[in-house]
């Protein structure tokens, strides 16, 4: 890892020296405000969640919560792994957690636009054209292999993960509410793929990459396999729709004191103005910083990743936490960077290693 380090004579961040707890006595007043029923009803509801993921997927803890987050701040998430490592298992079983519906779509370059939003359909009975909306309206949305779909087809979805709407003709027709899009791809195989615009990946709350499992994980799935665990159903609805709004409302009122936000938005400053607060030889590998959609994203996944702690409030800890889902995805790193293999990760923490925490 490069170790990170600021440049003489400029100010990386305020550094107080104690992290911003508050007591039931300084809570604020409005919306911000969490009270112990609100917080043990989020814990109950993201706990039966928990269990029925851990029923069908062995280990995955990683993506476990980048899935909860998500869902949590009504966002969108992008998995990347090898094949056979539980990414369509993982977004099926998210979905049969909520009593909603559920799609998934297969990506191939032949694949177009009114494939997945939709069309007008010719009725000669009545001799007139029926609208018929296509599978991403649905509460749940799984993208197979996203990145082989063709860019035409890529911008269909844009509009439905950012607008939550599709237009079909001279009509737009909402999305359902909650909506979330679970995007898959393939890092290993680039023949048939179109890469995915960086306008497109900032839509994206969260990136999660998914790695092998341990010895000890991958043994249990053999032995789940053996003894028929592996084909069970599905399990239940632990959730209804309602519910999924409910819990985003009390992610929303989950506390995060100024400094922290403060430390947000210096955190992705340095990633945009990297010559001035790392060294040259991290600094090289940065083209491009991220968005103020960083911050954003580091502002919701943080009060998701409290309320998951069971706290009603944000610590330093929870924005950390969130530093590489967030960010792996918003920083465009050089040519000499790719050349040289070099991981976003260690530039991110890197990053962060530059701004003293509050």
């Amino acid at each position: 890892m490069f170790p990170g380090k600021a440049s003489p004579g400029r100010s990386t961040a305020a550094s107080p020296s104690v992290a911003p707890r508050r007591s039931d006595a300084s809570a604020p007043l409005g919306k911000h405000t969490l009270d112990a029923a609100q917080l043990g009803r989020a814990t109950e509801l993201l706990g039966a969640m928990a269990q029925a993921f851990e029923r069908r997927i062995v280990g995955q803890k990683r993506l476990l919560t980048a899935l909860q987050v998500s869902l949590m701040c009504g966002g969108h998430v992008l998995l990347e792994s090898v094949p056979g490592l539980a990414k369509t298992l993982a977004a099926s079983t998210l979905a049969s957690t909520i009593a909603g519906s559920f799609s998934r779509i297969q990506c191939t370059p032949d694949l177009l636009p009114f494939d997945i939003i939709g069309t007008q359909i010719y009725d000669a009975s009545t001799g007139r054209f029926a609208t018929q909306l296509g599978p991403v309206h649905a509460n749940i949305v799984l993208l197979d292999e996203v990145n082989r779909s063709s860019a035409k087809t890529q911008s269909a979805m844009l509009e439905a993960m950012q607008e939550r709407q599709t237009t079909i003709g001279d009509t737009s027709y909402p999305l359902p509410d909650p909506f979330m899009v679970l995007a898959t791809q393939n890092p290993i195989e680039e023949e048939g793929t179109y890469v995915l615009p960086h306008a497109q990946m900032d839509r994206f709350l969260l990136k999660e990459v998914i790695d092998y499992p341990s010895a000890e994980a991958e043994l249990e799935v053999l032995d789940r396999m053996d003894d028929g665990r592996l084909d069970a159903p599905s399990a239940p609805p632990v959730m209804t729709t309602d519910q999924v709004l409910e819990l985003q409302a009390l992610t929303r009122r989950v506390y995060i004191d100024e400094r922290l936000k403060r430390y947000i938005v210096e955190v992705v400053n340095v990633t945009r103005d990297a010559p001035h607060f790392l060294g040259s030889d991290i600094a090289r590998y940065i083209d491009y910083g991220s968005s103020p959609r960083g911050s954003l994203a580091f502002l919701e996944a943080a009060k998701a990743g409290a309320l998951l702690a069971g706290r009603d409030h944000v610590l330093p800890e929870d924005i950390k936490a969130m530093r590489h889902p967030v960010l792996r995805h918003r920083i465009v790193l050089t040519f000499e960077a790719i050349a040289e293999q070099v991981h976003p990760e260690t530039i991110i923490d890197a990053v962060f290693d530059a701004v003293p925490t509050p």
